[in-house]
């Protein structure tokens, strides 16, 4: 049987097209990525430099935002030079990078909005005991078993698929190396690699979506007997947005990842790949810090001084038990 030494390259088919419409996806491509560097980029500034920010849920988010930036950047920069350059080669050894970091970091990204959400809820839920709870050394401690839980995941996904051999067409239908693509390339078994990843996967989604999904539920059954309606009102604000973003982020990575492959991929599967692989980097700025009272202050308040030391003006940090449903 031929080894996997037979393909030593992909071919990238998923945006190709004219000269002209790939200036037009390097143009787009180029600009997504730039507004997902810098607003992640932004976000760690903000909080480093303001000492009214460390708090555990910016302490969460800044991990986030650290996250987010080689997620994108383990698949855009290729993208983008391929469209450049009008090309749609990736080595062998460029393609498993991108299997390995994107998967990676996309793990740390679901544990880490998993973290934040038991979070918001010993927040809400419990605030007497949130100080206790919440110290340095667990923050520390919750966030570096996020990272960590991401390599054991990410090498598995990487050796599950480039240790079978290819010998069949090159060619994938996607911008970057999608692992549904890869395994349909190959010319060796590849269903119990296939089951198998997939089993993973699913069992480690699900155990972050019913996480999230019983902590929110904890979450709104205290915020349902707030009195006041405008407290209610920006609990519930900040719950759904967070509960968009992780199930935003499970369907469409379960989608991409349980559907058949087609030798064709339609319309549909490439936007449910664009979503997946795109829109969580570019979005939690959004959601998360530009909808920040604190963050958004203590950012005027660096562009309007314009020195190194940011700091919130009296009176602005909203700190406290039901006011940490405003932070991310």
């Amino acid at each position: 049987m031929p080894n996997q030494s037979t393909v030593t390259e992909f071919v990238l088919l998923g945006l190709s097209g004219s000269q002209e419409l790939q200036m037009f996806h390097f143009a787009v491509f180029l600009g997504i990525y730039l507004v997902a560097v810098v607003g992640n980029f932004l976000i760690i500034v903000v909080i480093a430099v303001s000492n009214h920010l460390h708090t555990p849920m910016y302490f969460f988010l800044v991990n986030l935002s650290i996250s987010d930036l080689p997620i994108i950047s383990a698949i855009l920069p290729k993208a983008i030079a391929n469209f450049l350059l009008n090309t749609t080669v990736i080595s062998c050894s460029g393609c498993a990078a991108q299997v390995f970091f994107f998967h990676g970091f996309d793990a740390a990204d679901l544990a880490l909005l998993t973290v934040m959400a038991c979070g918001r809820y010993i927040a809400i839920c419990k605030p007497l005991h949130y100080t206790a709870i919440m110290k340095g050394t667990t923050c520390i401690c919750m966030a570096a078993t996020a990272w960590l839980s991401c390599i054991p995941y990410s090498a598995l996904h990487t050796w599950s698929v480039f240790h079978l051999s290819f010998c069949k067409s090159n060619s994938i239908h996607q911008f970057f190396c999608e692992l549904p693509q890869l395994l349909k390339l190959s010319c060796s078994d590849s269903y119990c690699s296939e089951v198998g990843l997939l089993t993973f996967s699913f069992l480690v989604a699900i155990i972050c979506f019913t996480l999230v999904t019983v902590s929110y539920i904890q979450i709104f059954t205290v915020v349902l007997r707030i009195p006041v309606k405008a407290s209610q009102s920006k609990a519930f604000s900040a719950c759904i947005r967070h509960l968009i973003v992780v199930s935003l982020f499970i369907i469409t990575g379960s989608f991409t990842y349980l559907k058949p492959v087609s030798d064709s991929p339609s319309a549909l599967d490439l936007t449910t790949s664009l979503l997946y692989s795109l829109l969580p980097p570019v979005i939690n700025p959004v959601i998360y810090a530009m909808r920040s009272n604190d963050i958004k202050a203590v950012y005027w308040d660096c562009c309007k001084l314009k020195n190194s030391r940011c700091q919130l003006l009296p009176g602005q940090y909203t700190g406290g038990s039901i006011a940490q449903i405003e932070t991310p």
